[in-house]
């Protein structure tokens, strides 16, 4: 349906910048803003704060790094929260940080056009129902809000169910059945390892290579590990050591049909954004038989 012409719409000047996104991004920035005593205005298309973890991730989904590193600026996680906060701790404490510093987003405001009016000089944000003016504008809507779903030619005669990694909730509906996954990245790996945790038989198809690190090495945050390590060593040298350290603590991956990338995992992710997948208990899965892996490099479906 086509947006309302401007003249339709409400109008308002917002003195203070614009944040698109009630994320964690999108909340972190409206805290330090007010640390400042600046204020701003949250514009969020959903109906509920973090809505990528409340609406399309899986049940058992924890926090791949430790709460360290993934807490918000001025408010950390509390003491009794583990190292790896589940999926509800990580939410309540979202919550909790909105709360503490009064953080109240527009819901159900989906910005439709923003551009920059360089005869007012001012940003002109449109969502369905307003057009907001601002001098500042910041984008947190993240990285992975909008699942990729490409064509799969004949999937349309596919009799089961086909489902998307952020439509999939547990593992309990495919107890006892044969279950395709189509990647090989955090989401595939701890994909299979929830369906084998409910015995279901999943077979996973990988084309691209991929790094896979453990997520601990020797009770310590792999993470943490190469943080530590950039601060004294270059970067080439840190990827060197974690794949040695992988293959120490994994065994070579290769041997199980998944091929590491020739460039290092961070200097990877730095170029192209690709996460290393952190094992969480896959590997061991594959190892047992119980993840088949299909690494043909000319088979066709991949997501």
């Amino acid at each position: 349906m086509p947006s309302p012409p401007h003249h339709q719409l409400n109008c308002k000047i917002i003195h203070g910048p614009i944040i698109v996104g009630a994320g964690p991004s999108g909340l972190a920035a409206a805290a330090c803003l007010k640390q400042n005593r600046v204020s701003s205005l949250i514009l969020e298309r959903s109906h509920c704060l973090a809505s990528l973890w409340q609406q399309k991730t899986y049940d058992r989904l924890k926090l791949h790094l430790p709460k360290q590193f993934c807490q918000l600026p001025f408010l950390n996680f509390p003491e009794n929260v583990p190292k790896y906060p589940s999926k509800r701790q990580f939410l309540s404490y979202i919550e909790s940080y909105a709360k503490h510093f009064s953080i109240e987003p527009e819901f159900g405001q989906t910005v439709i056009r923003a551009e920059l009016d360089s005869a007012i000089g001012l940003w002109r944000v449109q969502t369905q129902d307003c057009v907001y003016f601002t001098r500042w504008l910041i984008v947190a809507t993240g990285e992975n809000a909008e699942p990729v779903r490409p064509e799969i030619q004949g999937i349309d005669k596919f009799k089961g169910p086909v489902i998307h990694a952020s439509g999939y909730k547990s593992g309990s509906q495919f107890r006892n059945q044969k279950v395709l996954i189509i990647g090989c990245g955090n989401s595939g790996m701890e994909v299979s390892f929830d369906l084998c945790r409910h015995n279901a038989i999943p077979h996973m198809v990988v084309r691209n290579s991929v790094h896979i690190l453990p997520r601990d090495i020797l009770g310590i945050s792999t993470f943490a590990i190469a943080m530590a390590l950039l601060k004294w060593l270059p970067l080439s040298l840190v990827d060197k050591l974690l794949i040695v350290l992988a293959n120490l603590t994994l065994g070579k991956t290769e041997r199980l049909g998944l091929r590491r990338p020739k460039t290092g995992p961070i200097e990877l992710k730095n170029a192209t954004g690709k996460t290393p997948v952190l094992d969480i208990g896959a590997i061991s899965q594959i190892k047992s038989g119980k993840i088949k892996v299909n690494s043909r490099r000319n088979f066709l479906l991949v997501l």
